[in-house]
């Protein structure tokens, strides 16, 4: 998938990114906080911090620690709450999972220009989720 739109309405304190499937048509609207959607934003503009925002120190750290965000997979829908996993590979290939907020996953995700996937069921699960409302 990928970041097809960011809706930052100040006013308000959750704030909705989209998701929309590459080489398709289907879309995932996931509502985060105003501090993550400011952080993506700011990112994909190019925006470059005098200091590193909390994000870009993450991803800083991942990096100096011999390792590179792999994919972020946004795996669960619980009570209407997304989850999703980070895949770090090191520099020795060994993988690991970190469970994470899509939030932070995207915004870790658009620095590292990694894949962002998204479990099939959970797309279905969603449309089902907004066709009621």
């Amino acid at each position: 998938m990928e970041l097809n739109k960011i809706v930052i309405d100040e006013k308000r304190h959750d704030q909705l990114i989209v998701l929309k499937e590459k080489n398709g048509e289907r879309v995932l609207p996931i509502v985060i906080g105003l501090a993550e959607a400011s952080a993506i934003k700011l990112k994909i503009s190019g925006f470059n911090p005098p200091r590193p925002l909390t994000h870009d120190l993450l991803y800083i750290a991942i990096g100096e620690l011999e390792a590179r965000i792999e994919k972020i997979i946004i795996d669960k829908l619980e009570e209407n709450t997304f989850h999703a996993k980070l895949v770090i590979k090191s520099a020795n290939g060994e993988e690991k999972i970190i469970d994470a907020r899509p939030s932070d996953s995207i915004a870790l995700a658009v620095r590292a220009h990694a894949p962002i996937f998204v479990e099939d069921e959970i797309i279905k699960k969603s449309e089902i989720f907004n066709q009621g409302k």
